[in-house]
């Protein structure tokens, strides 16, 4: 929690956490605004955890969720009424704090002058300058504008490996990541903390630590495209302009796709290995589970690695093996999808384990509402005619999967095709309308797995394409939807399920080494303790082990 003073009895910070709500109490906090929508980030509270912790301290809480960069007059209306009856000192959150900079400055800026207000922003650490026009309320303020040959949006592990791999090729390339983020994760390690395999600590790096150092880092998060002009618009609504433009932001967890979610995570036991500070919570209930009834969902496709809800299933019911307690637990995976899992070709191998593990399967099983308290869930479920009835189950322990969807700015651009994902072609990943566009990782409509497999087989393609396009290269590349779901069904072993477009088996590994469609140890040791170095200190630095780009047209690696 970063702290920053606007003005007397007006405080501003990034993304606060309920433990940190005593010190704020301490600092005599009376009253917190709420400016971040619920689900933008894999480590962010929802905002019922923090109005919680702030009832039990007596600080009054307001929710006023405000998309980045799309900040209306009517929020700044809404925000002035609140902020003319609010006891101070207060306190405003966001992402970075920007978003509550911005309301504050657009609404009190009349009063205390440009000059002061953009100048009360920059004491702060925020610039302001963008949001000139609208607090003095002409056009007269012109807002320059940035420019970089590259600029990539998000800083996770498809912007960081695809900045690699261009700088691999070009070091004079001016690049520029845009990431508001102070905190990059290794997601696909987290499946591991939820089966206390790995430490929490060892999923996570500064976000500074692991971006390029040959690229310009602009932490600010982005407001809007226009695509015509080749420009991005950042928040406070400054424009950065580009050459060619690559959207890899990943996706949205939409906690709130089920009534009841947010209320409850963290406690009652409900968890989720989908978000980082959750994932030891599931560790822990698994570890004090000896007997009762365990349930786990998966939300509708598409979803990031969509194996990680069963994942879930196979370490806990392990470690109940193992203790002597399976006898006494009721498991149960409830699956919004018809199959097991996508590709037939492993589904006998993870059914020894759903009979090994005694779990009944229920498909077409949608998680619509959960009770925490009562310990009580509820689904939807669909017949093969098409009819719907909802059932209501019990539990003891719930991991709970949430709807995925596009980042808000992403579904409320020109960019997004009909279902509000990014449009890409699925061989070069360039965008189907505007040619000085590319897109990889969860947020495209490739019809790949949503995986860091599949961005790390992306990024070269993108790279290779994108330095064709500025006349920097001398080929294109092309994708051939190679994703990857190390399936951990006991603790030392995993089935390396390696898949292309249409369910196609593209095992990195002969037959007689990992037999791609059997539990292996070896997959385990490669899921354990191969992969994360390899994400660290190859994927994220431009090396592409087993990832070189097939040229378009050919079937040989450039």
């Amino acid at each position: 929690m970063k702290l920053a003073n606007l003005a007397k009895g007006v405080l501003v910070a990034d993304q606060i956490l309920p433990e940190d709500l005593n010190d704020l109490a301490a600092q005599g906090i009376k009253t917190i605004f709420c400016h971040r929508p619920d689900g933008e980030g894999a480590d962010q509270p929802n905002f019922a955890e923090i109005a919680q912790a702030a009832k039990k301290l007596k600080i009054k809480t307001h929710y006023l969720p405000v998309v980045s960069g799309k900040i209306s007059d009517a929020d700044v209306t809404a925000f002035a009424e609140l902020f003319k009856e609010a006891k101070q000192p207060l306190l405003g959150y966001c992402r970075s704090g920007m978003r509550a900079a911005t309301l504050w400055a657009l609404s009190q800026g009349a009063n205390l002058g440009l000059a002061q207000t953009l100048e009360a922003g920059k004491q702060a650490g925020f610039d302001l300058s963008g949001l000139s026009q609208r607090i003095v309320g002409t056009q007269a303020n012109n807002v320059s504008v940035i420019h970089h040959e590259v600029v990539i949006i998000g800083g996770g592990a498809a912007g960081v490996a695809v900045a690699s791999s261009l700088l691999s090729r070009n070091s004079k390339l001016d690049v520029a990541i845009i990431d508001p983020a102070d905190t990059h994760y290794y997601q696909p390690g987290w499946t591991m903390v939820g089966g206390g395999v790995f430490k929490p600590a060892t999923t996570v790096k500064t976000m500074a630590s692991v971006i390029p150092s040959k690229a310009k880092w602009i932490q600010a998060a982005v407001a809007g495209f226009e695509p015509d002009a080749k420009q991005v618009i950042l928040e406070g609504c400054r424009p950065i302009s580009y050459d060619a433009l690559i959207v890899c932001p990943g996706l949205k967890l939409n906690w709130h796709g089920i009534e009841g979610l947010v209320e409850t995570l963290g406690q009652n036991g409900v968890t989720s290995n989908y978000r980082y500070d959750l994932a030891q919570y599931t560790w822990e209930l698994v570890k004090k589970f000896k007997k009762g009834r365990a349930v786990f969902t998966q939300p509708p496709m598409p979803i990031k690695c969509a194996g990680a809800p069963q994942k879930a299933m196979y370490l806990s019911a392990d470690h109940w093996l193992r203790s002597g307690h399976l006898a006494d637990v009721d498991i149960e995976f409830y699956n919004s999808g018809p199959v097991l899992f996508g590709v037939k070709e492993y589904v006998p191998a993870l059914m020894e384990y759903v009979k090994r593990y005694r779990a009944k399967l229920n498909f077409n099983h949608r998680l619509t509402k959960i009770d925490g308290p009562a310990k009580k869930a509820w689904f939807t479920a669909t017949d093969a005619d098409g009819n719907t009835s909802t059932l209501e189950t019990t539990f003891d322990m719930i991991h709970v999967v949430p709807p995925q969807q596009a980042p808000d700015f992403i579904r409320a651009s020109s960019l997004v095709d009909a279902a509000g994902w990014v449009d890409v072609s699925q061989d070069t990943l360039q965008h189907k309308r505007y040619p000085s566009i590319y897109a990889l990782g969860d947020v495209t409509n490739c019809p790949n797995a949503k995986t860091a497999a599949a961005a790390r087989k992306q990024a070269p393609v993108v790279a290779t394409n994108v330095l064709f396009d500025l006349n920097k290269g001398q080929h294109r590349a092309a994708y051939d939807g190679y994703g990857s779901c190390p399936l951990t069904v006991q603790r030392g072993k995993i089935v390396l399920a390696e898949f292309g477009f249409g369910g196609r088996l593209m095992p990195s590994f002969p037959k007689w080494f990992i037999n791609s469609q059997q539990p292996s140890r070896l997959a385990w040791i490669l899921k354990e303790r191969i992969l994360p170095p390899i994400y660290w200190w190859a994927m994220l630095k431009g090396r592409e082990w087993l990832a070189k780009p097939i040229k378009l047209g050919a079937d040989k690696a450039l």
